[in-house]
């Protein structure tokens, strides 16, 4: 996968990276361009954790997998067990 990501592409790639658990995604409407990440246990009761992505990251399928294996990398070390997942080509 070398084109560039859609916004909307960007939001399902990063909702499956983040399986079992939720991955809620919002723009801020400042036009900033900024794709706001949250991932959150099932129950929606517990924050795992954040991320703020340039559109120059997740329009990027290379920079949005890295930054996704990272934050996946950093759930792991903290206990989590997400499902197996890899960047869709």
């Amino acid at each position: 996968m070398n084109a560039p990501l859609r916004f909307n592409e960007a939001l399902l790639i990063a909702d499956r990276a983040f399986q079992p658990f939720q991955c809620v995604a919002w723009a801020p409407q400042d036009g900033s361009g900024e794709l706001s990440l949250t991932v959150i246990d099932r129950t929606s009761t517990r924050l795992l954790g954040r991320t703020q992505l340039s559109s120059s990251i997740y329009s990027d399928p290379v920079q949005l997998a890295n930054v996704l294996n990272k934050s996946r990398a950093e759930l792991s070390q903290q206990g989590y067990d997400l499902a197996p997942w890899s960047m869709p080509e």
